[in-house]
């Protein structure tokens, strides 16, 4: 068994089965919504950073296309200008990058366990401790095929993830700026990637995607109360 199924795949594979026995009475979405909120739990503290920077980066955006408006033809200047700034903000132009890239193993193993998983054919891989359900039902809420593809589904995640776009952009941007053009870009276009990926997966996945998306914005709702709306 190679190193990534036995620290990766099989761990979150075996959580899955257990949710599945016990919180979720053998309802696979219940369980996958379950697993999602659970790994949402466990990187908590990485993700509140990496939301906490980006918002920061954000924040800051105005001072940057100033800086790259007086020194465009400087890049070097540019570049130690940049870094004051990053510096006198207190902010790492990185960190919202780290955590994303620290979670990308879990993703892909979660993938996997999706994909290659939930047709039952590596119930093998269970824990002594947990027991074997046989096999698992994917009907998920009573009449929900989670083994094929759905598209309102998949419409339903790029809604999560247009959410979670606009709430973290800077309502006070240049209008017509570089940076302005591009969240729009990013916020028109995640959703519509995220419906066409979406609706090319197993439901099992798609759904795990709408609700990793859906609870990332609830964070990011938490996080930005009290904040004022301009920002």
């Amino acid at each position: 068994m190679g190193i990534f199924k036995i620290i990766l795949l099989q761990p979150i594979f075996n959580v899955l089965v257990f949710l599945y026995n016990t919180v979720s009475f053998h309802d696979l979405g219940v369980a996958i919504i379950a697993l999602t909120l659970l790994l949402k739990i466990i990187f908590y503290p990485l993700n509140r950073r990496a939301i906490v920077s980006q918002k920061a980066l954000q924040k800051i955006q105005p001072k940057i296309e100033e800086l790259k408006e007086k020194y465009k033809d400087d890049r070097e200047k540019l570049g130690s200008e940049m870094m004051a700034l990053y510096k006198r903000e207190k902010i790492n132009p990185f960190s919202s990058c780290l955590p994303l890239l620290i979670q990308l193993p879990i993703l892909i193993a979660v993938y996997q366990v999706f994909i290659q998983g939930l047709n039952g054919m590596n119930l093998d891989l269970l824990y002594p401790g947990i027991a074997n359900p046989g096999s698992l039902n994917q009907t998920a809420f009573g009449f929900f095929d989670l083994s094929v593809r759905s598209i309102p589904l998949a419409v339903l995640a790029g809604l999560a993830q247009y959410w979670q776009t606009k709430m973290l952009m800077n309502k006070r941007e240049k209008k017509g700026s570089m940076a302005s053009m591009m969240n729009k870009q990013m916020l028109y276009m995640m959703p519509v990637i995220t419906i066409v990926i979406g609706s090319s997966f197993p439901a099992g996945l798609t759904l795990y995607w709408f609700a990793t998306t859906f609870f990332s914005a609830l964070q990011q709702l938490w996080m930005f109360r009290g904040q004022p709306k301009s920002e």
